[in-house]
């Protein structure tokens, strides 16, 4: 039973007791697996633009801009950088005073002078211990240098958010951020005909005051070296989609006080405000997926493809739509249609076999009125796991899904079958159409997937909980929109995910 201090608490995030409920619920009946139909394959799922293609997308990117199309980029920035530095804690809170030969740290502590943050380090020794980094090296001091890089008391990175960490150094310029990247990365693909560059980041209530004065300081720079006025907005998650916690009978896990504990929802809650944008596009990339100047242009080149080819689709689908609002179409408009939901949307659906004409057409056009996504996919060349499926539809239909490995059941012989066949995974390289024909923005919400979440197991002070992950940003929050699956290179996916990765080639100016 709810006190009126629970409701009270549930007002004031915006959670209706409904809602509650029906999160409860999911502790005791889970999450069903999807049932997939196959991985998707160049040629089967996966489009392979040919050259000739591409530049005909690039073309048609273009002109949107040129015509005054609406963009923006939006980039999920609320997370700490803390997973990266996980063996510098480790190394940092062990035993041991010098780093194992070839470990993470001892390989950081060689490559230090190629690091974007080197001279910023060094003046942190110094104030902390008067010594430069090779003079604590000398000293077997490589503890004080790591501590000096990660804790609170030096440079505080392994608390700070990743998109305000150096990344790359410049020469005759200072280190840039993955904020500034993206800031670079924007004005070279989404520059409107105005000259703004509109990008949004979700950030954490935390670090929002860092973010701003980080954009306030290096906004003017980047705009006269790019030539552009950026638009930058910031939003957070949303208090209203945080889920509650489940103690282990099912009921809500509260805390010393009694009181219900909460979670954010996961990176799903942002559909909420990937839907708050006034925007037609929406470019959508993951903040520590940049490159420097030098190594970027790829990047650009199939931004601009992904881009075009989502206009163009749009386009196609604009132009049906437009024939079945009018009701000016014949039954050979109507089979062109089924063919571009079979080839192009990669929709199959048996029962439209046995639909009269006129049910054809409200069945096709309820399938293209939608949320459009084209999105970037980059061949295996590691673990299989989550990505690029084709799966079955709560109405029996088949289509495009992006798959988390948690949502494929693995019980099943078949479907772990086809998770280890897939021969291409997600790099989250989007770009969405979140407005209709008529320019009105679709209620994304509507369109997520309630089954597509998962459940995880937790702790709070020593204590187990379950905790709710709501559907997921690009796979159970976007299910029912029409997804095209485009095959990018892999010079385009190049993620920080250790402190390490910044040493590699493609992170070095």
């Amino acid at each position: 039973m709810l006190s009126e201090h629970d409701r009270a608490t549930l007002a004031k995030k915006g959670i209706s007791e409904e809602k509650l409920n029906q999160q409860l619920k999911r502790f005791t009946t889970g999450f069903p697996y999807m049932r997939l139909a196959s991985s998707a394959k160049v040629g089967a799922g996966i489009k392979a633009l040919d050259d000739d293609e591409q530049e005909k997308a690039i073309a048609r990117w273009h002109k949107y801009l040129e015509d005054g199309g609406e963009v923006i980029k939006m980039v999920p920035a609320s997370g700490a950088a803390s997973r990266m530095f996980k063996a510098l804690f480790s190394f940092v809170e062990g035993e041991d005073a010098q780093p194992k030969e070839g470990s993470p740290v001892d390989q950081l502590l060689k490559g230090i002078d190629r690091t974007p943050f080197r001279e910023e380090l060094e003046a942190t020794m110094l104030r902390l211990h008067g010594l430069t980094i090779k003079e604590a090296l000398q000293k077997g001091r490589a503890k004080d240098v790591i501590a000096a890089l990660i804790l609170p008391e030096g440079m505080g990175y392994g608390s700070l958010p990743k998109g305000l960490l150096l990344f790359h150094r410049y020469q005759g310029h200072l280190p840039r951020t993955p904020l500034e990247e993206q800031m670079a990365e924007g004005a070279q693909m989404a520059k409107g005909r105005d000259g703004v560059v509109k990008l949004h980041f979700t950030v954490s209530p935390d670090h929002r005051k860092l973010f701003t004065a980080k954009i306030e300081q290096v906004k003017p720079e980047m705009e006269v070296r790019f030539g552009v006025k950026y638009d930058i907005t910031l939003s957070e998650q949303k208090p209203s989609t945080d889920t509650v916690a489940g103690a282990e009978d099912g009921s809500a896990f509260r805390d010393e006080k009694g009181e219900m504990v909460f979670r954010p929802g996961g990176h799903g809650a942002l559909i909420e405000n990937l839907n708050d944008l006034d925007s037609a596009v929406v470019f959508l990339k993951n903040i520590d997926n940049v490159v420097p100047d030098s190594r970027r242009d790829d990047t650009i080149r199939y931004k601009e493809v992904l881009g075009g080819y989502l206009v163009q689709v749009h386009d196609q689908i604009a132009q049906y739509l437009g024939m079945l609002n009018t009701g000016k179409y014949t039954i050979d408009d109507l089979r062109e249609m089924i063919a571009f939901l079979h080839d192009v949307l990669c929709i199959r659906d048996e029962k439209m076999k046995s639909l009269e004409d006129a049910e054809l057409a409200l069945y096709i056009k309820s399938k293209l009125d939608r949320p459009l996504r084209v999105c970037g996919m980059v061949k295996n060349e590691g673990e299989p796991g989550g990505g690029p499926f084709i799966a079955y539809n709560p109405d029996g239909s088949t289509s495009p899904q992006i798959l988390e490995s948690t949502q494929i059941d693995p019980a099943n012989p078949e479907d772990m079958a086809m998770m280890r066949e897939a021969t291409h995974f997600n790099p989250v390289d989007l770009v969405c159409y979140i407005k209709d024909v008529n320019g009105k923005k679709y209620d994304l919400p509507s369109h997520v997937d309630p089954d597509a979440g998962f459940i995880s197991s937790k702790s709070y002070h020593g204590r187990k909980l379950k905790a709710l992950e709501l559907p997921g940003l690009w796979n159970g929050a976007m299910s029912d929109w029409n997804t095209v699956f485009v095959e990018v290179p892999i010079t385009t996916f190049n993620p920080v995910k250790t402190v390490n990765d910044l040493l590699r080639p493609v992170h070095n100016a």
